[in-house]
């Protein structure tokens, strides 16, 4: 199906489909017909016998009164494109009619013609042409008043107009049927007259079309999405890409690699996420520009030839033991806490557990971002172990762990446990609770107004400047496009245009 050029198939269609839709009306069913209203059947049922006046005459030639008598005004009419010759009517040969008015339950007692739109029609209805005549028929019980109309010679437009006088035959109830005109032309259809009514909007074929072209357009982009193989490539590139750095930044990059992919199969996106200064050094000793390194804050003076970008703000959270008792803590409380001043929970108004911290790596930009934002700059003590529960007399328990996941789920399973990590993965976490830090959760707004400290910028970068349409530019580009920031957004992040400020990436409150 991919190889189908749906784009130009659509355009021949709304094409053709106009084209053939005029053809059609104008040129095969519509090339020559007639049409007929009745403008005028009525009956003067309500006259008044004091106020009939000539009415009340209306007689016969012989002057015998007409039975309820009533009036009926035909106009025939020239309704297609040809013009209509005496010798289109269908009728035989021998005569000069060529269509029937029929007035069930009526007798025709008076034809007048009363309007041509040319004058040269006269000679249609002159006292001495044959053609228009009038009779009434027997059909089973029913009698029916006949007029006769001759073969008119119409152009396309034209038309006239007959007057009839009727009156009501045999017991017939006042209600008659409506008149009708039969009688066929040759050149268009089936060829039968038809009923017209006065055009006074758009004709309906017309409505119709308009309808199915709209349809056209509605449906096209549904159709490139179902019958296409490949989703259109949008600024797409080819080749293998190697991402490195951030845990933190880990869920969002996994979600971005592929729905990337899915746009761009001929990428290949592997990531190879440890943290923040291992992946900048594995992008400075590399050499390569298949590379990209993401980072939690900015690398500082270090690694002159990596290039930086902003990409989002990312939020953190200290998360603890549910069996803490402790909610909310000061930056001055994490400050003794990660100090290893407070060695019992119990001594923060919560239960009677020990003091285990759980900290991040030295490399880890998480942690960097903490010491940075919560601690005011003093670094964590002490070298760290894998124990997170056994500690050196007098000492409170530390344990190290190298990446988010794996912090959130030391938190959870040890008792007294406090650690930090990314917001959005610490909230899928049930086992672990959050931490208000000086009364704030951590949320963008309460970052964007300077209550909340625990955020940082989150980096891109690259060796160099890679080529404008090289694998790591195309999916920078993809990561600050409407689907790379909903993806950022999806996560609990902030896409650096959505900030105040966009080239800075960094909260800043309203002046």
């Amino acid at each position: 199906m991919s190889g189908i050029p749906w784009e130009l198939v659509l355009a021949i269609i709304g094409v053709l489909v106009p084209i053939a839709a005029f053809l059609w009306e104008f040129a095969v069913v519509g090339r020559k017909r007639l049409g007929y209203r009745v403008q005028m059947d009525t009956t003067p049922t309500d006259v008044s016998p004091a106020h009939a006046g000539a009415w009340r005459r209306l007689e016969r030639e012989s002057g015998e009164r007409l039975v309820d008598p009533s009036f009926a005004l035909l106009r025939i009419e020239n309704v297609a494109s040809a013009p209509i010759t005496e010798s289109d009517y269908s009728a035989p040969a021998n005569t000069e009619v060529g269509l029937w008015a029929r007035f069930p339950g009526r007798r025709v007692t008076g034809v007048v013609v009363t309007e041509l739109s040319d004058p040269a029609l006269g000679r249609y209805f002159a006292d001495d042409a044959p053609g228009l005549g009038m009779r009434d028929t027997q059909e089973g019980a029913v009698t029916v008043g006949i007029v006769e109309l001759p073969k008119v010679k119409l152009n396309p437009g034209a038309h006239y107009k007959v007057l009839v006088v009727l009156e009501r035959a045999g017991d017939n109830d006042l209600q008659f049927p409506e008149p009708e005109v039969v009688g066929t032309v040759s050149g268009g259809g089936d060829g039968k007259i038809l009923k017209t009514k006065g055009q006074t909007g758009t004709p309906r074929w017309v409505v119709a079309l308009v309808c199915f072209l709209l349809m056209i357009g509605l449906a096209e982009p549904f159709l490139f999405e179902v019958t296409g193989d490949d989703p259109a490539p949008l600024d797409c590139a080819s080749g293998e890409l190697t991402v490195v750095g951030s845990t933190a930044f880990r869920s969002v990059l996994r979600e971005a690699g592929e729905s990337y992919r899915d746009s761009c199969p001929e990428a290949e996106i592997e990531l190879r996420l440890d943290n923040s200064h291992q992946g900048l050094r594995a992008l400075d000793e590399s050499g390569e520009r298949g590379v990209l390194a993401f980072s939690d804050g900015p690398k500082g003076d270090r690694m002159p030839a990596l290039v930086p970008r902003p990409v989002a703000l990312l939020l953190f959270t200290v998360v603890i033991h549910p069996d803490t008792g402790v909610h909310d803590l000061t930056s001055a409380e994490l400050r003794e806490v990660f100090a290893g001043e407070i060695s019992n929970w119990r001594e923060l108004g919560g239960n009677d557990l020990p003091v285990r911290i759980v900290d991040r790596e030295a490399a880890s930009g998480t942690r960097a971002t903490f010491e940075e934002r919560v601690l005011g700059g003093v670094k964590e003590p002490g070298e760290n172990t894998e124990d997170c529960v056994s500690a050196p007399r007098g000492e409170v328990a530390r344990c190290r762990r190298d990446g988010t996941d794996e912090l959130l789920g030391a938190v959870a399973q040890t008792p007294g446990a406090i650690g930090y990590a990314e917001l959005k993965a610490a909230q899928g976490r049930g086992e672990v609770q959050l931490v208000r830090v000086d009364g704030q959760a951590a949320s963008a707004k309460a970052a964007e107004a300077g209550a909340y400290p625990f955020w940082q910028t989150e980096y891109a970068y690259t060796r160099g400047v890679p080529a404008a349409d090289s694998l790591p530019m195309s999916f920078l580009r993809f990561l600050t496009n409407q689907r790379g920031a909903d993806i950022i957004r999806s996560h609990g992040n902030t896409p650096c245009q959505d900030l105040r400020n966009p080239v800075t990436c960094r909260p800043e409150p309203a002046p």
